[in-house]
């Protein structure tokens, strides 16, 4: 039996978005992805409660209004981009890594 050494990845860069939007397109984009982390959110926070009722979901509740805060900027972002016609460029980029 022949044994390989395979090389353990301990990092990932996933190159998220990376073009030109219209206000709309980019509107949709981040919206769709705010919307995904909050939900992501309110799942974890729904699971903890019902394993104790008491527990207060301190980081998940102040996550979630920091991401509809951000969505509501960005809101407003994309509305004076809209009004002046101009396009958005987006960049976004995931880097993952392995914690120890």
């Amino acid at each position: 039996m022949v044994q390989t050494l395979e090389t353990v990845k301990t990092e990932q860069e996933i190159n998220l978005i990376d073009n030109v939007f219209t206000a709309a397109e980019a509107a949709t984009i981040i919206n769709d992805v705010l919307n995904a982390k909050i939900n992501f959110h309110k799942i974890k926070r729904l699971s903890i409660k019902e394993g104790n009722e008491n527990d207060a979901c301190e980081y998940d509740n102040g996550r979630i209004q920091e991401l509809l805060n951000e969505q509501q900027i960005a809101k407003e972002f994309f509305s004076q981009a809209r009004i002046q016609g101009k396009k958005l460029k987006i960049k976004s980029k995931v880097y993952i890594e392995l914690e120890e």
